[in-house]
């Protein structure tokens, strides 16, 4: 079950840009490795909440999530270009004082509307687990495996966040930076929403 294939696909879909690598990358230039790690901890335990869920819930979610998925793909990509908007506005170093770092219930919570971490974990429950049924040992095992490739990826892009931060000290290169990751954010939403409009109506 934890083969290569399985830490392959683990390790490319998490360590790849994606809404939750761009929120820990802005977090640590923001407000530090240290204040980010509580949004880091809470993303991946919201994943494996989802992993837990379609490995052991699989046929249920999956007509449950086909029935949703689009007002679901909605609401998150909305929230992403809400958040696209919140870190354009954070403009300027004196910004930061009105600013906080998502927290873990948050950071768990927002895989709830994050379309790249729902096609992550379903396919993992899809690819990875036993066509004849999962137990409750094979489950644990998964998410356990999960967890430990998933947290030293999403943990680079927080670490690349906070090494930056001396470099965007100066408001210009934070105003940049700012809007180059909303920019990448608005257009991961837009283009996900894009995508699921297609799925669902073409």
């Amino acid at each position: 079950m934890l083969d290569s294939a399985f830490i392959s696909y683990v390790t490319v879909m998490s360590i790849t840009p994606g809404p939750n690598n761009l929120m820990l990358a802005s977090s640590g230039v923001h407000f530090g490795l240290r204040r980010t790690l509580p949004m880091m901890f809470g993303i991946s335990l919201g994943c494996a909440v989802q992993l837990a869920l379609t490995t052991t819930l699989l046929a249920m979610i999956l007509n449950w999530a086909g029935a949703i998925r689009f007002p679901l793909a909605v609401m998150g990509c909305a929230y992403l270009l809400w958040l696209s908007w919140k870190l354009f506005k954070a403009a300027s170093p004196d910004a930061k004082q009105q600013m906080r770092p998502m927290r873990f219930v948050g950071g768990a919570l927002f895989q709830a509307v994050n379309p790249k971490a729902w096609l992550m974990v379903i396919n993992v429950a899809i690819l990875f687990t036993p066509h004849e049924g999962v137990t409750v040992s094979q489950a644990l095992l998964t998410i356990a495996g999960f967890t430990a490739v998933n947290i030293p990826c999403i943990l680079v892009w927080a670490w690349m966040g906070d090494r930056l931060r001396q470099a965007l000290r100066v408001t210009w290169k934070l105003r940049l930076f700012n809007g180059v990751m909303s920019g990448l954010m608005a257009a991961t939403a837009l283009w996900l929403l894009f995508e699921e409009w297609r799925a669902a109506f073409a």
